[in-house]
């Protein structure tokens, strides 16, 4: 909700409240103190209007969502000050019969009272509605960011998931680029105790062979 509109939405408020009283006590006035109460009147009329279209520009310089909420309640205060102006039209209208016209006044005015009573309800029931509209779509936008905070927040828990499972990939490479150099290792001592074991045996067969010589040329001297 705009803050200068409902700064507007007071101020007519008042006035049209103002209006309504004036128009009371000017039905039960005559000659020049009628006279005067009913310019009164009209001047309030035209801030009244102009109020009216000051919230009427504020209102369609906003977000769609609210320009509608606020413009529903505008069309009701353009309907409440047209009431106004029908009651000082009615007040300010020449009969021949000074009588009829009080009589026709007074009853024209007990029928705006109703108008206005039913009117006024009805502004109220529509702004109620209007308000609770505004909490709803507030209580939503509340929600939306909240879920847009837990979106970021689980994207930012998948993104360090996310390295964490790079960090192990690379350990995990590692570890097979020592598992392969070791197994090289390993690979080539067994080769080389291979051929020390052919060394060692040759080695001894050569050795047994020289001794079985040796042996043989003693024995026969």
């Amino acid at each position: 909700m705009s803050t200068v509109f409902e700064g507007y939405e007071r101020q007519y408020c008042e006035i049209s409240a103002n209006l309504s009283r004036k128009c009371t006590s000017a039905s039960h006035l005559d000659g020049e103190q009628k006279k005067q109460k009913i310019s009164e009147i009209k001047a309030g009329l035209e801030d009244a209007e102009a109020l009216i279209r000051k919230m009427d520009l504020e209102a369609r310089s906003l977000q769609p969502n609210v320009k509608a909420m606020l413009l529903a309640k505008l069309r009701e205060y353009k309907s409440d000050l047209n009431n106004l102006k029908s009651e000082v039209k009615r007040m300010t209208s020449a009969n021949a019969n000074l009588a009829a016209r009080d009589e026709l006044l007074e009853a024209g005015l007990a029928d705006t009272k109703m108008v206005a009573a039913d009117q006024r309800g009805r502004l109220l029931m529509s702004t109620e509605r209007l308000n609770h509209s505004s909490d709803r779509i507030k209580e939503s936008r509340r929600t939306m960011l909240e879920t847009e905070e837990l979106g970021v927040s689980i994207l930012q828990d998948l993104h360090g998931q996310r390295q964490s499972l790079l960090h192990a990939h690379e350990t995990l490479h590692g570890v097979d680029d020592n598992i392969g150099r070791s197994r090289k290792i390993l690979t080539a001592m067994s080769r080389r105790m291979d051929r020390n074991k052919y060394l060692i045996g040759s080695i001894i067969t050569v050795l047994v062979i020289v001794i079985i010589l040796i042996l043989y040329f003693k024995l026969r001297h």
